[in-house]
């Protein structure tokens, strides 16, 4: 019998600093060191369309061994950071055992880029009567930013006619939850861009860039 996994995400921790009162000098030249500066942005980015299916394949059979289905797991979450097609693999130990507190290292590609996982094996799930669900910690070493998936999160939210980007790649490794130095533009119909981008950072949802 397969057993059916249940991921659960790891939490990211942001450290948040807040800033106290001070002379109003001192707050103006934060106020100005902290905005937004012009970026040459000339990456024309257009519509990617609908999200596609971002299943990996081929799935593994029902009497695969633990390892691989949790490799195919976690190649599902890394084509979800991605948020484009992509070609995946995924490695996980041979031999992992699905006994509760297993730990091992997992890798995933996506085109040529390799992502390491911390992989923690859970109990069985609680809400599962017939036992063959098993939870799972993963926490992935990098994230992923995409041309693509930059381009689907920004149409799908503000519906701009045209993005301008500063020459992002078609994938690029990224840390998670950290501005990287891309940023891009939405603009409207009948507007002129800016010139001031908002950065596009990595998430295990997908690029984001507002």
């Amino acid at each position: 019998m397969r057993l059916k996994l249940v991921i659960t995400l790891a939490a990211a921790g942001l450290l948040a600093t807040g800033c106290g009162g001070g002379k109003s000098d001192s707050s103006d030249a934060d106020a100005k060191a902290s905005a937004p500066a012009k970026v040459t942005m000339t990456q024309r980015l257009t519509d990617p369309g609908s999200s596609p299916d971002l299943e990996p394949s081929p799935s593994p059979a029902d009497s695969a061994p633990f390892n691989e289905q949790v490799a195919y797991e976690l190649q599902k979450r890394t084509l979800k950071m991605a948020h484009a097609p992509g070609k995946t693999t995924g490695e996980c130990p041979k031999g992992l055992s699905s006994k509760e507190g297993t730990k091992a290292t997992c890798t995933t590609t996506y085109e040529g880029l390799k992502v390491q996982w911390k992989v923690t094996v859970g109990d069985k799930a609680a809400w599962s009567f017939s036992g063959d669900y098993v939870t799972f910690d993963a926490t992935p070493s990098t994230g992923i930013i995409t041309r693509d998936g930059v381009a689907r999160v920004l149409f799908g939210n503000f519906s701009p006619e045209y993005v301008l980007c500063n020459n992002i790649p078609k994938a690029i490794l990224a840390p998670l939850n950290v501005a990287s130095k891309y940023s891009c533009e939405p603009v409207y119909k009948g507007d002129k861009p800016h010139g001031y981008g908002t950065p596009v950072r990595a998430t295990e949802d997908g690029p984001r860039s507002y």
